[in-house]
């Protein structure tokens, strides 16, 4: 670790899409803390980087998204006319109070503890099946073929979306992080992002239309009959919070089990232990969600004046991104060498899915997917190794921090 930080001495404090960034954050997580705890981008938002200043920027009502506000500033007054953006500004992770309220009311019953408990039976058949269709071979990527269809097929499962529909899911590309990162994008990344999201409007429009004459037990039936109860969901918000869920359902678990699966095999001593106390999961699961977190950062804006964040003062209107990551490597709250991983470590609450009102409502679903995953998979391929652990290639986005591919073999 100690080289990496002196070897980043000459960069810039914040450049999350530079792939030395992207490859590893951590160091510069630690210059951040060290010199410049809330630090000003050329972009003009300010990074909190404390564990403090996060927890606290997550919760406090004196922030909040501000999402049109905020793109506009950012891009121009023309920039709501691209369908990306658009539905975007639908999202409930973008809304503040009240949309924010109802948005949430909407979908909040599908993610209860009961639910989410219930769905164990059918995340371990899936897994195992999962399992099944590879272990003849002797390889497999870890990311396409196994951490991959989980949670895409849970979360089809949720939304009801038909068993023949869904190839087109698994096939699907995973390039859609990039919308959501600190640094502007360019008309082609607009263009790309535009296109994606049509495409998926046209099918979701789709099923809507199914779920109104063939009403089932999933979520979709709920929200196309909360839309049809008058003012709780526009056509434009179902449409817009079904791709959101769809995204949010699938992205990060999958990073979640790669980035986990990638950190055990670089630690053989945390992989022995594991193996050896299987019941070590939970706590495990808790320790890859601070070690490396698949969300990197989230975002809110000020509200009103803020006299003094960690030192600073933050004009009203300004945008302050959250480090989830380097909070999570704070050690004003984890002591004992944070940038290690220890499955036992104590007292393990990773900031990974966010705080205040838009804390993860998919985060104890996330929980048990990968914990069903990354047991199983170590309980019925003991032998199993990364071919690669020093260089894997990493997705080039920032704020959805996960692996391309990552080729095994057993």
């Amino acid at each position: 670790m100690n080289e990496q930080v002196q070897g980043v001495a000459s960069d810039p404090l914040f450049n999350p899409l530079a792939p030395d960034f992207i490859r590893n954050p951590y160091p510069y997580y630690d210059r951040l803390r060290t010199i410049d705890p809330i630090h000003e981008t050329p972009f003009g938002q300010f990074v909190a980087s404390r564990h403090a200043d996060v927890s606290l920027v997550m919760r406090d009502k004196r922030f909040g998204k501000d999402f049109v506000e905020r793109t506009t500033r950012r891009y121009g007054p023309e920039i709501m006319n691209e369908p990306v953006f658009r539905s975007m500004s639908c999202w409930m992770l973008q809304a503040d109070p009240p949309d924010h309220t109802r948005l949430r009311g909407l979908v909040v019953k599908a993610f209860t503890a009961r639910r989410v408990e219930d769905m164990r039976p059918r995340i371990q058949e899936i897994v195992d099946r999962t399992i099944d269709a590879v272990i003849d071979r002797g390889h497999m990527d870890l990311i396409e073929d196994f951490a991959f269809r989980l949670p895409v097929t849970i979360i089809c499962d949720m939304l009801g979306i038909p068993e023949d529909h869904r190839e087109v899911f698994y096939k699907s590309s995973r390039d859609g992080g990039r919308l959501l990162d600190p640094v502007p994008m360019t008309p082609e990344e607009i263009a790309k992002g535009n296109a994606a999201n049509m495409m998926a409007q046209m099918y979701f429009q789709q099923l809507f239309e199914l779920r109104r004459r063939s009403p089932a037990d999933d979520l979709t039936t709920q929200l196309v009959q909360a839309e049809e109860d008058g003012n709780k969901l526009t056509n434009e918000e179902l449409t817009a919070n079904i791709i959101l869920l769809f995204g949010a359902g699938h992205e990060t678990t999958v990073n979640l089990i790669g980035n986990g699966l990638l950190a055990l095999h670089r630690n053989p001593d945390q992989l022995a232990l594991l193996k050896a106390q299987p019941d070590l999961i939970t706590n495990a699961i808790e320790e890859f969600l601070r070690y490396d977190s698949s969300v990197q950062m989230t975002g809110r804006v000020a509200l009103e004046e803020i006299d003094d964040l960690g030192g600073k003062r933050i004009p009203k209107g300004e945008s302050v991104l959250c480090l989830l990551g380097s909070a999570n490597h704070d050690p004003a709250v984890y002591p004992d060498h944070p940038d290690r991983l220890d499955i036992t470590r104590p007292n393990v609450r990773p900031l990974s899915f966010g705080g205040g009102i838009h804390f993860c409502l998919g985060a104890q679903l996330a929980r048990i997917e990968a914990e069903i995953a990354i047991a199983t998979l170590l309980r019925r391929l003991p032998d199993l190794r990364i071919d690669d652990v020093e260089n894997p290639a990493w997705r080039p986005t920032f704020v959805l921090r996960g692996l391309k591919h990552l080729p095994a073999s057993w």
